[in-house]
């Protein structure tokens, strides 16, 4: 590709929180306006991951497309010819190479990462995987833990090397997803010659992102875990469908501690404050507050929720539906050429097609 990749996408199994939007959304429409003209942007869909949990998926599609159009209501400019927007599994290339990746990844691998550890645990409760391993499955299990929930690395860097994408803006969570498909194109590369570009290491995709650290927004009832839309937090979860007035009452019943001044609160002794802080910084609202007792805060950071809430939801209803399925159609019919290319070269390289 004549230009470097930036590529994000945000799963859609259910609709965008404030933490996805201040956390990632943001940063791509922030990416896009610094950027335009000199890199390519690629914001997808990834319906695909978005069912290695389980979700209502009779609401999947119709949700897919609302999330779409919150990208643009942020200030995507979808009329800006280097940046594409298309769904992961419209682009059947992305399987076909997740299954020629994971013949070259490690069982150990997989289980070492993280996220993985993380999620199964919440599905099961205190119940240790080794032991959920050893259970016989039982069809039909709500909380049975699939095997593309431990797979989904693979998916991930599929979804990164078919573009020969460089930059990789992503969550805490997902760093070490991003390390593993670096991992991943430098192994094939040793193995069948220059196949895969090798995206950026963590160290330079914090710096080009301009962020020393990634975003992560916090439940504002248990501020010790992320906000998440995966999980039955309502109360310390903020949507951007939530109401102006009820995500104010959200933010004045938000845990904090038992201090009296903001201060200059940090993540590890005083998660609820700088969760806070960190909110109403991220939507430009006053950064000198350390004088503030919490109740002003809380009022402070309320106030700015509000208005950012009652905005987005305006942009929301004025979004083109037409307009974006056509882009969003064009686009995936480009992207088909691309990764039907880099699949091919693959296909080529592990013979399963002719070398000349």
């Amino acid at each position: 590709m004549a230009k470097d990749v930036i590529l994000t996408g945000l799963r859609s199994n259910d609709e965008f929180h404030i933490g996805n939007y201040l956390g990632a959304i943001l940063l791509m429409v922030e990416l896009q306006r610094k950027h335009a003209g000199e890199y390519q942007l690629n914001m997808f869909i990834p319906d695909l991951h978005s069912f290695t949990t389980p979700i209502d998926h009779a609401s999947l599609y119709d949700q897919t497309h609302q999330n779409l159009k919150v990208f643009v209501a942020a200030g995507l400019d979808i009329d800006q010819p280097d940046t594409f927007i298309y769904r992961q599994s419209y682009i059947p290339a992305h399987s076909e190479l997740t299954w020629i990746l994971d013949c070259f990844t490690g069982f150990g691998e997989m289980s070492r990462m993280t996220e993985f550890k993380d999620k199964a645990a919440k599905l099961r409760g205190s119940q240790m995987i080794e032991e959920v391993w050893k259970e016989e499955d039982v069809a039909g299990s709500s909380d049975r833990i699939s095997v593309g929930l431990f797979n989904y690395p693979v998916l991930m860097a599929a979804d990164i090397l078919i573009y020969g994408a460089k930059y990789v803006p992503v969550g805490e969570d997902q760093r070490q997803h991003v390390e593993f498909a670096r991992d991943l194109a430098i192994r094939l590369n040793n193995k069948f010659g220059d196949l895969l570009v090798v995206p950026a290491d963590n160290k330079e995709q914090l710096k080009f992102a301009g962020r020393q650290t990634p975003v992560r927004i916090r439940s504002l009832r248990n501020p010790a875990k992320k906000m998440s839309k995966s999980i039955d937090d309502p109360a310390g979860t903020i949507m951007l469908s939530d109401k102006p007035e009820a995500a104010a009452k959200k933010i004045l019943a938000a845990t904090t501690d038992n201090q009296e001044r903001v201060g200059n609160p940090d993540f590890e002794s005083r998660p609820g404050v700088a969760n806070l802080v960190q909110i109403l910084r991220l939507l430009g609202g006053e950064a000198n507050v350390a004088d503030m007792n919490y109740k002003d805060l809380k009022e402070l950071v309320a106030k700015n929720v509000s208005q950012f809430l009652a905005n987005l939801q305006t942009k929301l209803t004025a979004v083109d539906e037409k307009k974006l399925i056509q882009k969003l159609e064009a686009d995936e019919a480009a992207m088909r050429q691309v990764a039907g290319a880099t699949l091919a070269k693959v296909q080529k390289a592990v013979g399963l097609r002719p070398a000349a």
